[in-house]
Formats: C-alpha cells, structure tokens, sequence
C-alpha cells in the first residue's frame, strides 16, 4: 500500500495543476480571439446592453412575448421544467400559459397557439420563438401600437433565421432582436 501512495499524490498534484490552472488558462486564451473576448454575444439598443443568447422577459403587451421559462429567464440556473406530459402539475401550468395566451391574444384561437408559446425550453433559456409563435402575435401588437398588420409581418419575415447550412434546426427568430427592431420601426 505504501507502495502506491506516493505516485497517487503525485498524479493528485499533476491533474490538479492541469484541471485548475492550466486547462482554465488556455480556455481563456482561445476565448480571447473570439468575438467580444469570450463575454458573450450582445447587441445594444438605445438604453441598454443585452445577451443575445440568452432569452429575455418580455410580457408587455405591445411587444413580441418570449418563449417560456422554467426558470425565470436566470442563466446561474439554467434548467428545464423536468417535467412529462403525463405530469398533472406540468399540464395545469400549461394550461394557465395557454388560457393567458387567449387572453392576452383574443382574436386568436386555442388550435392556433404554437406549442413553443406555452412550453418552456429544455435550459429554460431559449432567446428564439418559432416564426408561427411571432405570427399569432401580430395582431395584438398592430392593434396596441397602431400599425399596419402588413409592416409587422415584413418585420418578422426579416428577422427569420434560417437553419444552420440550411438543415439543423427549424427557421426561428430571436425575440430580443425583433423586439428592437418593432422599437426602431414604431419610433420613426
């Protein structure tokens, strides 16, 4: 036993130098080549700075909502909801963000609502809505900031990100971005 004490304090002290100091040191080093030096993507308007992949509250009326989060939209808590559609809990909530939705949204009816609308994402972070989640939402805003129907569904036609090399993924559109953007149309 003795035999092997010294060579595991040994490879302790080998893999804790690495593990801490070096493998840390150099993930940081590479950070620093890449855009904004590893702090994130952000995009700015007016008042403020923002992540741009991380997801954001919105819930005023006159803006884009976001998908839900299971966890308050705190990225030190990333985390799905855990929970199965069999879960009655889990089908309550949903039903409570599905009956807000209608009434957020009268002239919409209930077959129509996204699924992204009213379920969280598995972080809980999600900064995209499917283009269908920002469609049924154009009339609410139209209505509250008194503008044609035809200019926001140009607006979300152009904020739509297509999938990666045109295969991964669904088309999607980052909330945060279309929210600015619906800002910089409604202010001209």
């Amino acid at each position: 036993m003795k035999n092997h004490i010294l060579p595991a304090i040994k490879l302790t002290a080998l893999l804790l130098l690495l593990l801490t100091v070096v493998y840390p040191l150099a993930v940081w080093t590479v950070a620093q080549f890449a855009p904004n030096k590893g702090k994130g993507a952000t995009i700015a308007d007016n008042k403020n700075e923002y992540y741009v992949n991380i997801g954001q509250s919105f819930t005023a009326d006159q803006y884009f909502h976001s998908r839900p989060s299971a966890v308050g939209y705190n990225a030190a808590v990333s985390g799905g909801s855990n929970k199965g559609p069999s879960n009655k809990e889990y089908i309550k909530e949903v039903q409570t963000r599905i009956d807000s939705f209608l009434i957020r949204n009268p002239m919409v009816q209930k077959a129509e609502i996204p699924v992204d609308m009213v379920t969280a994402s598995g972080s809980g972070l999600d900064p995209h809505i499917s283009v269908q989640g920002a469609k049924v939402q154009i009339k609410r805003i139209a209505e509250i900031r008194g503008l044609e129907e035809a200019t926001l569904y140009k607006l979300v036609d152009g904020q739509v990100e297509k999938p990666r090399w045109g295969l991964l993924g669904p088309e999607k559109i980052n909330v945060l971005k279309l929210n600015i953007a619906l800002d910089a149309i409604s202010l001209r």
